[in-house]
């Protein structure tokens, strides 16, 4: 064990999955396996305990389920990142799961190798799926968040050139698509993502994506 290593627990309600996945996490040099859950209200538990760096959150499950989970999690400060897991691509629950705080969502069958990926990605603070998967995600199931006609005080506090980086990267765009049309390095369309993000309060661009949709600024 180092102290470099990527801690992951997990929430799932299926003893063969949890099997499954601890088995792959372990024989990673880079991660280390701390805690399983078989339900939700556990998995807010463990995650309090424990404090892994990411979870691995099933949706589904009896009694308390991920959502609900992860938004507990998320509310409570913790600085552990959830990884939503799924079946279906593009789900309901998924959505109001990443509006709740989930850093991504995984579907259940993705291939280990993506997983691990994953894992390592979202430990660095990005997020794990394409950025126009997140926006596909929230605008099919925009109706799941409520949209308000108040524009945020926090918002008018960006700069013009602030608000076109929100409004591109609400859209879906990458920090190299918005470099390549706005003719800019990827350095400087990063920074002022950062600067968004920090001035707006919020952790990634999956929340960026949220903000957009929940004040009609998409």
């Amino acid at each position: 064990m180092t102290s470099s290593q990527i801690t992951v627990a997990l929430v799932d309600d299926q003893p063969l999955f949890r099997s499954g996945i601890r088995m792959l996490i372990e024989s990673q040099d880079d991660m280390r396996f701390i805690g399983e859950a078989s339900d939700g209200a556990a998995g807010v538990a463990l995650a309090k305990a424990l404090k892994p760096d990411v979870m691995l959150m099933d949706v589904r499950m009896p009694g308390q389920d991920g959502l609900e989970s992860t938004k507990q999690i998320v509310a409570s400060g913790s600085a552990t990142r959830v990884l939503v897991l799924t079946t279906f691509d593009l789900d309901e629950a998924v959505a109001k799961a990443v509006g709740a705080g989930a850093s991504g969502f995984l579907l259940k069958d993705a291939d280990p190798e993506f997983l691990l990926a994953a894992v390592r990605t979202v430990n660095t603070g990005a997020e794990v799926f394409a950025a126009q998967a997140t926006a596909d995600l929230i605008r099919r199931y925009s109706a799941a968040v409520p949209a308000t006609t108040a524009v945020p005080e926090r918002y008018l506090t960006l700069t013009e050139r602030e608000r076109e980086m929100f409004a591109l990267a609400s859209r879906g765009l990458s920090n190299g698509e918005i470099a390549r049309q706005e003719f800019l390095s990827e350095a400087t369309v990063k920074t002022h993502i950062s600067r968004v993000l920090a001035k707006l309060g919020l952790r990634d661009r999956v929340q960026l994506v949220v903000f957009a949709y929940e004040h009609g600024l998409n």
